[in-house]
């Protein structure tokens, strides 16, 4: 099964994280399938930047989202942010 799931980076105390598209099996930092888009808690503005084309993509193929990322989606549908186009 491919979740869509947060994949950590950043250093301590500064987090930062990918949007991936990943086997459920894989490890929370490890292989995945595709990047989708990015999520930054740190800042102030424009936290969440993500290829929305790609996530309904993922979705309509079997991809399950993680309760985290369903969030995120719904909150750049509804704020019609700027999606990244890579």
């Amino acid at each position: 099964m491919v979740k869509i799931r947060l994949a950590r980076g950043g250093s301590k105390k500064k987090p930062y994280y990918r949007i991936v598209a990943a086997d459920a099996r894989a490890k929370r930092d490890g292989k995945f399938l595709e990047r989708l888009g990015s999520y930054n808690p740190m800042t102030a503005e424009n936290r969440v930047s993500m290829d929305m084309e790609r996530v309904q993509y993922w979705i309509s193929v079997g991809a399950q989202p993680t309760d985290r990322v369903a969030q995120l989606i719904k909150v750049v549908e509804s704020s019609g942010a700027q999606s990244e186009a890579s």
